[in-house]
C-alpha cells in the first residue's frame, strides 16, 4: 500500500518536523553513548541530554529539573500518575479520573487500586465541582488537558481539590499552553512532530512523588532506562519550532476545522461531537448514523485520504469507544465515527478535496455493505 496523498490523522502521529529530522541525524553522530559515563562520548551525550531538557523546560515554562524523558507518552502517564499515588500513600489507594481519559490512565488507575470515575457532559467536559465532591480523600485526581478523540479542552485550572492533580497532556502539549493546576503532567513527542518513542514527564518541584516501579541507576530518578539521547534532542527541537509557530498554525487550522464542521454537519444523519469552541484547534470528530466507522475509513483511504475512526471501536476488543459512550453518542450511531486531525502542512486545497469526496463515499456506503 502507498501512503495516503492527504494525511488527516495528526492526532495519532504528526509527521516528523523538519527541525526534528535535521537534529536527529546530527545527534546520532554524538549522542550514542551512555550519558552516565565520565569518558568523552559519555560527556557529549550528557551535554546533549541536558540541552534537550533545557529546551523543553523553556518551551513549556517549567524548571529544567522538572523535566524527564521517558520511552513513550504511556510511560510518562504511568510514571506521573502512579508516582504521585505512591508519593503519599497515607491518602489511600483511590484515583479519581474523568470518564474520557485515555486508556493508559484507566489502566494505571485500575492497577493502583480503587478508581472512581467522574461523568462528563454531552460535549465531553467534566464539571470541576463534581470532581471536587468525588475527590475528598482521594490519592490522586487525573483530568486530561484535552480529549484525544473529540478535542474538548478540560477546565483543569478550575479544579479545587486537596489531592495532587495529574494531567495527561499528550493530545495538547505543544499545541496549547500547559494548564497551571498540576503536580505531574505527561506529553508525547510524536503528537507534535518529534520522533516516536519519546515521552515527556513533568513533576512539579515540591510535589510528593515516589518511584512506583523497581528502581534504576540513572542520574534522573524518574528515568526508566537508557535515554534515547538523539530522539530526545530531536523532540526538543520540534517542540521549540511548534511552540514558536503555534499561534499562526492554530489560527489556520481552526479556520479549516470550522469549514469542515460546517460542511460535514450539513450532510444528513451526521452529528458533530465535542465542544465547538473550547477545543483543540486541529481536530474534529463526527458520528454518521447507521454507518460502520471502519468502512468509512477504508473507503476514504482508497480515495487517498488517511483518516481515523476516532477509536470508535477498539480493534482488539471490538468494543465501542468509552469516550463516545461517555458523551452519549452511541445510542443510534455506534460505529459510524470519523476523526479528522490536521497536520501543520494541511492546506485549504486538501480540505476542499476531502469535502468533495466525503458525500460520495457516505452515499455509496449507505447504499451498500457499509451501512450498519
Amino acid at each position: 500500500m502507498t501512503n495516503p496523498s492527504v494525511y488527516l490523522d495528526a492526532a495519532s502521529a504528526e509527521p516528523l518536523h523538519p527541525a526534528a529530522r535535521e537534529v536527529l541525524l546530527a545527534a546520532l553522530e554524538r549522542g550514542y553513548a551512555d550519558p552516565r559515563r565520565l569518558h568523552g562520548p559519555g560527556r557529549d551525550a550528557r551535554l546533549l541530554l541536558d540541552n534537550a531538557r533545557e529546551v523543553v523546560a523553556e518551551c513549556l515554562g517549567v524548571r529544567r529539573e522538572e523535566v524527564t524523558f521517558t520511552s513513550s507518552g504511556t510511560a510518562a502517564v504511568q510514571l506521573g500518575l502512579l508516582g504521585l499515588a505512591a508519593g503519599d500513600q497515607r491518602r489511600g489507594r483511590s484515583v479519581v479520573h474523568t470518564a474520557v481519559e485515555h486508556q493508559s490512565v484507566f489502566h494505571a488507575a485500575h492497577w493502583w487500586g480503587e478508581p472512581s470515575v467522574v461523568a462528563v457532559d454531552h460535549l465531553g467536559r467534566v464539571d470541576p465541582e463534581r470532581v471536587a465532591r468525588r475527590a475528598e480523600g482521594a490519592t490522586v485526581v487525573a483530568v486530561q488537558s484535552a480529549n484525544h478523540e473529540v478535542g474538548t479542552v478540560q477546565p483543569v485550572d478550575e479544579l479545587d481539590v486537596a489531592a495532587p492533580v495529574f494531567v495527561d497532556a499528550c493530545a495538547s502539549m505543544g499545541r496549547l499552553p500547559l494548564p497551571e493546576r498540576w503536580a505531574a503532567i505527561a506529553g508525547s513527542a510524536h503528537k507534535w512532530g518529534g520522533p516516536a518513542g519519546v515521552g515527556i514527564l513533568l513533576v512539579r518541584k515540591g510535589a510528593r512523588w515516589a518511584r512506583p516501579f523497581p528502581g534504576d541507576d540513572r542520574v534522573d530518578e524518574r528515568a526508566t532506562g537508557f535515554e534515547n539521547v538523539p530522539a530526545a534532542l530531536a523532540a526538543a527541537a520540534a517542540l521549540r519550532e511548534v511552540v514558536a509557530e503555534r499561534g499562526q498554525v492554530a489560527a489556520r487550522q481552526r479556520d479549516l476545522i470550522d469549514l469542515i464542521r460546517e460542511r460535514v454537519a450539513a450532510l444528513p444523519g451526521v452529528e458533530v461531537l465535542g465542544d465547538p469552541v473550547e477545543r483543540l484547534p486541529h481536530l474534529v470528530t463526527f458520528a454518521f448514523e447507521h454507518l460502520d466507522g471502519e468502512a468509512i475509513v477504508t473507503a476514504l483511504d482508497r480515495e487517498g485520504f488517511g483518516v481515523a475512526s476516532g477509536s470508535a471501536c477498539a480493534a482488539s476488543t471490538l468494543e465501542p469507544s468509552r469516550v463516545l459512550d461517555a458523551l452519549g453518542a452511541l445510542d443510534a450511531m455506534t460505529h459510524g465515527n470519523l476523526r479528522l486531525s490536521l497536520t501543520r502542512e494541511t492546506t485549504r486545497e486538501d480540505v476542499e478535496r476531502f469535502l468533495a469526496v466525503l458525500p460520495e463515499v457516505v452515499a455509496s456506503l449507505r447504499g451498500g455493505i457499509g451501512a450498519w
